[in-house]
């Protein structure tokens, strides 16, 4: 069982979507990890988000032009994309098991997006598995870009990543890192709780 169901049950759609809106109301930018995304690849370009949630972020890397195709475990996180806009593909999956073609979508990704702390919240022991299926579902020279917490003050549950292991996840899976952030607006990264990391196969 990942993380994120055993934290949350798989039930909590709404109440997240209502959390964002009410940041969103309350004057908060909310879009800076779609601004990175665009910033690396050019409008058009297909975008996988891997742990998409509710949407938030494919909702306006398709207003921006992309090709995006969302995925998430969560049934009631999707419940709530395909509400907000239902002609964009927001699809049921395991990322451990991720496989495009079962899908019927074709691996052919020009970046793939995992935010939201989606390593840290998988299932035990399956990281290097899922980063293998992203790798795969990625172009030749595709981007994988992760953005997670690596201490308590930056995570919902405990530690379970760290950056070293992350990196050799990568490494494996056939990628090679060519930057690293503090935050999603391209900040020096500097050693702290929170990183978001730049991968190219």
């Amino acid at each position: 069982m990942s993380r994120w169901k055993e934290l949350t049950g798989g039930t909590s759609g709404e109440e997240y979507a209502a959390r964002f809106a009410a940041l969103a109301e309350s004057g908060k930018d909310l879009h800076g990890e779609a601004r990175f995304c665009a910033a690396l690849v050019p409008p058009g370009a297909r975008i996988l988000d891997a742990g998409c949630g509710t949407g938030r972020v494919m909702l306006r890397l398709a207003e921006l032009g992309y090709d995006c195709v969302g995925v998430d475990l969560d049934a009631s996180m999707l419940a709530v994309a395909r509400k907000t806009e239902p002609e964009l593909p927001w699809l049921q999956a395991d990322l451990a098991e991720f496989d495009p073609s079962a899908l019927g979508i074709v691996a052919d990704f020009d970046l793939i997006v995992a935010a939201g702390n989606i390593f840290p919240l998988l299932a035990p022991g399956t990281e290097p598995e899922v980063t293998r299926r992203l790798t795969a579902a990625l172009k030749p020279g595709g981007l994988l870009v992760a953005g997670f917490g690596l201490d308590r003050a930056h995570l919902p549950v405990p530690p379970s990543i760290t950056l070293d292991e992350y990196d050799a996840y990568c490494a494996t899976a056939g990628l090679t890192l060519l930057d690293r952030f503090a935050t999603w607006d391209a900040a020096p990264y500097d050693g702290g709780g929170y990183a978001v990391s730049v991968h190219r196969r």
